[in-house]
């Protein structure tokens, strides 16, 4: 900011937007799509993926939808497998 004065700064810091709130849940969200997926075609590759995804976001990145993403990856591998015994 400056004053009416010239380029003499006023002394205020000016407030910026929050850093990362647009991608803040980006590998749960692919995590949770790649669960959903996984129930129907796939479930070893999708849902490992799916997992990896989740487990990253949450240890590392620290997402807020990270358990939601393991808890449906895992639902999904699991849940696709057995679809898949059972049609088999």
């Amino acid at each position: 900011m400056t004053t009416q004065y010239g380029d003499r700064p006023t002394g205020q810091q000016r407030q910026s937007a929050p850093q990362g709130t647009a991608t803040g849940n980006v590998l749960s969200i692919i995590a949770m799509v790649l669960g959903v997926i996984s129930l129907l075609f796939f479930p070893i590759v999708f849902g490992v993926i799916g997992l990896i995804l989740a487990i990253i976001a949450k240890t590392v990145r620290h997402e807020r939808l990270a358990v939601p993403a393991l808890v449906v990856s895992a639902v999904g591998l699991i849940g696709g497998l057995l679809l898949g015994a059972l049609l088999a």
